[in-house]
Formats: structure tokens, sequence, C-alpha cells
């Protein structure tokens, strides 16, 4: 089963441009209605796929059922039939295709719930800056700066942990 995805660039939907609150929030009902899709898209996937995995299982248990020696089966048990459905090609692709499915409905769901986080974060920016939070008697902060600063030094203390680590 071959899934097409829609690209969407995560890092650069999640961050927020402090300087212009106003259009980050203009764009927040776009992006949850584009990523609130993709992860119907994504359920959908992979409720698509557990039915064609339930599909496989139930041909190929009616086919040992019917002609166990076919598939050199020792004896007829749920069990023995659960432990042979797991070497067969079918099976494994259905269930592979199957945990390829979850794992993007797991990504979407929480691409989901970043983009919650940050319509949170643009609520909390807009009420600092109604509690003139960034005004001052001096130079106003450059939140800019002041996260290209802190990201910097996060780089240089990570580039600091895996040379200690080495």
């Amino acid at each position: 089963m071959e899934r097409k995805k829609e690209e969407l660039n995560w890092d650069d939907d999640v961050s927020i441009d402090q300087s212009a609150l106003d259009v980050e929030w203009l764009d927040q009902p776009i992006l949850m209605k584009r990523y609130g899709e993709r992860a119907a898209k994504a359920r959908l996937e992979l409720d698509q796929a557990k039915d064609q995995l339930d599909f496989v299982k139930a041909k190929l248990e009616g086919q040992m059922r019917s002609d166990p020696d076919k598939f050199a089966l020792p004896k007829v048990t749920d069990a023995v039939i659960k432990a042979a459905l797991l070497i067969y090609s079918d099976c494994i692709e259905a269930q592979d295709d199957y945990n390829k499915a979850k794992y993007d409905a797991e990504i979407a769901r929480v691409a989901v719930a970043a983009i919650d986080q940050k319509k949170s974060a643009l609520e909390n920016l807009v009420k600092l800056h109604g509690q003139m939070y960034f005004a001052g008697p001096s130079i106003p902060r450059d939140l800019d700066k002041e996260w290209e600063k802190r990201e910097k030094e996060k780089r240089v203390s990570d580039g600091i942990q895996a040379r200690r680590k080495k």
C-alpha cells in the first residue's frame, strides 16, 4: 500500500515571529486546519491499513484451516495458526504497512498538538504585550536577539556534552 504524504514544514509552522504577532494570529487557524486535515488523513490511512491486515490474516487463516497439509501445519489450533501467519510475506507486508500508518498517525497527532501549543504561546505573548511587559524606560528587549543568543548557548552546551560522551 503506497501512501503519499503532503509535505509540511513543521519547524517553520511552529515557530513564532515575536515582531509580527498579528500575522501569526492570522495564520494560526490556517495551520490548525492544515494539520488537522493531515491528522485525519493519517487516521484514515491507519484504519485502512488495519482493515487490510485483518483481511490478509483472515484469508490466510481460512486457507490454513481448509488445507493444513499445504501449509505443513502439525495440527489446526488457534495458537498454531497465529504463529504460522507470522512467516507469510503477505502478512508481514500488511503488518509493516499497518505499523508505518500507525507511526504516521502518531506523528500527525503530535503535529496538531504542537500547533495547538503555538496557539497557547501566542495567547501568552499577546497578554505580555498587553501588560506592557516588553515596554520599559530603557531600550526595549530584542526577543529575536535574546532567542538567538539562547539557541547559540544551547548548541555550544550540546557540543560540549557530545564531546564529553566521546
